[in-house]
């Protein structure tokens, strides 16, 4: 079908069309295949190159064809004498009934090239350079571009928020978390956070009081995830709670001059099932998480920071990850006054 095309183009049309394509994909190709340093390539490119070259010899050829004049008619063998032939007397001519047709003008075969190769140069540029002017998805090898926090703004806060003195919300803390140096803090320099997210919520079972702010980055290897807890509950009183829970591995510390505690807990997993039935797997024990927690105040008025990292493997970085986290998270965050 595209041959078909191709000839019922004008010559003046089509040679050119010809080279133009024959010779940005001849030399696209033998870009390529230097830069891979692969032979089939290369070979397609040099066929690619040879043919515009026998194009434009071809192209060559007819402008030169044009531009020599014809064989001029040959002249009569004789020339009779003219004394000797009886002159024929004018006769009278006929007057003409109509003008003789205009000479139809030939098509500029110049013009039609130059058109041909400007519109087609255009075209070539625009594929050559259109990955690289246009933004471009995350895939065939492409860097990624990093995530960024959501906006909140038009975003109306629980009541609890204007009730709690220096509280944070959501989009502050991730900012906060979302940092440049927070996969070198991981020990994953190399990785880029794929997804961040903050939330200005409530804490579960206080009827809305308490403003429970989050925020939540994740990378390919690990996900960090902080909230802030502004309710009565100090530090001292945490820790006794966690004689009656789960956590394992408890160690309690100071994290710049404020009281802290670092424990592991396990993640919960959650399957649901969008397909026809509705429903979902049973809630199952996820992989194990290790959690942060540091007070708000150094006084330990109440409330709580709580950075905790997971991964889906289920490995975990050092405690020396969290604790390079909070160091840098936590001076971003106002200090609560008693």
């Amino acid at each position: 079908m595209l041959g078909f095309l191709l000839r019922l183009l004008p010559y003046w049309v089509r040679e050119p069309l010809l080279i133009v394509v024959g010779s940005v994909f001849g030399v696209r190709i033998m870009y390529l295949a230097v830069v891979e340093r692969a032979w089939v390539p290369a070979v397609i490119g040099a066929a690619f190159l040879v043919f515009t070259a026998v194009r434009v010899h071809t192209v060559v050829r007819a402008l030169r064809a044009r531009r020599t004049p014809g064989p001029t008619a040959a002249t009569d063998a004789a020339v009779p004498d003219a004394a000797a032939q009886p002159q024929p007397q004018p006769q009278p001519q006929a007057p003409q009934s109509r003008a003789p047709a205009a000479a139809e003008k030939e098509p500029n075969a110049w013009g039609q090239a130059l058109a041909a190769v400007a519109v087609f140069a255009a075209l070539a540029a625009a594929v050559w350079l259109g990955p690289r002017l246009m933004p471009s998805d995350s895939g065939d090898g492409a860097t990624p571009r990093a995530a960024s926090c959501p906006s909140g703004k038009g975003e109306e806060l629980p009541s609890a928020y204007r009730q709690t003195s220096r509280a944070v919300t959501g989009e502050e803390l991730c900012r906060v978390l979302g940092r440049a140096d927070l996969a070198r803090l991981l020990g994953t320099p190399a990785e880029t956070a794929t997804t961040m997210s903050g939330s200005s919520g409530t804490a579960p079972l206080t009827d809305g009081k308490v403003a429970q702010p989050e925020a939540q980055v994740q990378f390919d290897t690990y996900t960090v995830n902080v909230s802030a807890t502004y309710n009565e509950l100090t530090m001292a009183q945490y820790v006794k709670l966690m004689e009656f829970g789960d956590e394992t591995d408890v160690q309690t510390l100071s994290v710049l001059g404020r009281p802290a505690v670092l424990f592991s807990d396990h993640t919960m997993k959650i399957e649901i099932d969008l397909g026809s039935g509705g429903s979902g797997g049973p809630v199952e024990q996820g992989p194990l998480a290790r959690t942060l927690s540091v007070a708000l105040d150094g006084k330990d008025a109440g409330g709580s920071c709580d950075i905790t990292v997971w991964s889906a493997s289920g490995t975990l970085p050092d405690d020396s990850a969290l604790l390079g986290i909070a160091e840098k998270v936590l001076p971003a965050l106002p200090e609560r006054t008693v």
